[in-house]
């Protein structure tokens, strides 16, 4: 018999724990459908029928009961716009730009918004996006893929590609996050955003489709010995190019891909062609994809010497450090969010590692100074994100809420004093701190870290 964990609630607990959650949840809400009710009804009876269907909105016996609309008409019909769209109640959900973050709208980020979302997958609607010089929407039939060597002793036959061969050759569909190097960099020497979607949202995760680039260096006879660095080089005005070293290429995971969440890439996520590099920082995940090359050392390129590089205490710069480092964050409740009111609450949220599975993720609501171990949900898979649970009844009163993940390294999350006694202060990439969410008295959820 499969046991369940020992911090799982089962559907009668689950009730027992409604039941004993003075003043809960369930409490507030039935007073405030009764509150909502009691205009214009007079006997118990009624108030409880008025409180349990909508009311006639043309101003008639509020006693009588009368079906929305929606369950008296002809709703709308099919597939007028040719593609679907959430609901207009749903408006509020959607990626969101920092206010003065950078110069230009065209260099600048818009953020996932975590605390909406459920699972593991992120709408391509909603993925986040980093742009250094604009989104194109290219035609894919101009466009091309060039794979070629810095030195001719390094591959046989360059090779130029078109869309439909790369699409003819077989694919593959993997699940994997995406986050930029940059991604809680503001949060390094303080608190400085309120919510999840500022200090976490430059973190998405999709079903990725493409080619494997092994595939195309062994079509063009790259020699494994004497090429041991890829460059990949993108069609936008910025020219990204990053340097990436072949033993990624090699493991079969680096893709050249053209599809994403059962579709084709979306214009500002690369459309036709990017590169997906799992566990690696988003740079290096090249959109407009349209030229790799093959080298025998780093090529330190501009965004790669300059920029995405770590500053360390000592004044020194660490170049290459692309790995995304085991990481957490709760996103229910989370900053900006208000607790309704006392009781039961599902504290939920991602957990992530470029080194391969989520093994572990602890929580604690005390700020750390008691921790338990979270559900991980299925599926848990490799380089993607895991969504992890814990129940918790809320008392009213004030709460730390962290999460701390491990991988299967057995690399542990670190916390804000452990990151910077290696790292120092004044750095902006590569921040997989623990983060803290304060909930206060009032139910209100604030971003803040904790001294020590």
């Amino acid at each position: 018999m499969i046991k369940a964990p020992e911090n799982f609630i089962d559907a009668d607990g689950v009730r027992q724990v409604f039941a004993e959650a003075k003043e809960g949840r369930r409490d507030f809400l039935r007073k405030a459908f009764v509150a909502a009710g009691a205009a214009g009804a007079s006997a118990a009876a009624p108030r409880a029928l008025a409180t349990a269907n909508p009311v006639d909105p043309q101003g008639g016996d509020p006693n009588i009961l009368e079906l929305p609309e929606h369950s008296r008409g002809l709703g709308q019909p099919v597939a007028t716009d040719g593609y679907g769209k959430p609901s207009k109640y749903e408006a509020n959900v959607q990626r969101r730009q920092s206010p003065g973050l950078t110069q230009t709208t065209q260099a600048s980020v818009s953020f996932a918004p975590l605390q909406s979302l459920f699972g593991i997958v992120t709408p391509s609607g909603l993925h986040f996006e980093r742009h250094h010089q604009g989104w194109w929407d290219i035609d894919p039939s101009k466009h091309r893929l060039m794979i070629n060597g810095s030195d001719e002793r390094l591959l046989k036959k360059p090779m130029v590609f078109t869309l439909d061969e790369l699409m003819r050759l077989p694919s593959v569909s993997r699940f994997h996050f995406i986050e930029c190097g940059a991604n809680t960099g503001m949060e390094w020497g303080n608190v400085a955003v309120p919510t999840c979607q500022y200090s976490h949202g430059m973190l998405s995760c999709s079903e990725f489709t493409g080619v494997p680039l092994k595939l195309l260096f062994d079509m063009a006879g790259v020699d494994y010995k004497k090429a041991r660095y890829v460059l990949g080089e993108g069609a936008d005005g910025s020219s990204m190019t990053r340097t990436l070293p072949m033993e990624l290429v090699e493991s079969g995971e680096v893709l050249v891909a053209y599809g994403q969440n059962g579709e084709m890439l979306r214009p500002e996520n690369g459309y036709p062609l990017r590169l997906v590099v799992p566990g690696v920082q988003g740079v290096s995940w090249v959109k407009y994809l349209r030229r790799i090359e093959v080298g025998d050392q780093p090529y330190g390129a501009k965004d790669e010497v300059l920029h995405y590089i770590d500053l360390m205490p000592d004044g020194r710069h660490r170049q290459y450090t692309s790995i995304q480092e085991c990481k957490s964050v709760v996103t229910t409740p989370s900053g900006g969010q208000v607790l309704l009111d006392k009781g039961f609450y599902n504290i939920t949220g991602l957990a992530w590692s470029g080194r391969g599975k989520i093994k572990r993720v602890d929580v604690s609501v005390d700020g750390g100074r008691n921790w338990r171990s979270a559900r991980l949900e299925t599926p848990v898979l490799s380089k993607c994100l895991t969504r992890f649970n814990l129940d918790w009844v809320w008392d009213g009163k004030p709460a730390l809420i962290q999460s701390r993940a491990m991988d299967e390294t057995g690399y542990v999350q670190p916390s804000y004093r452990q990151l910077r006694a290696v790292r120092g202060t004044r750095s902006i990439y590569h921040n997989n701190a623990i983060q803290t969410w304060l909930v206060q008295e009032s139910g209100e959820v604030k971003n803040v870290q904790l001294a020590g």
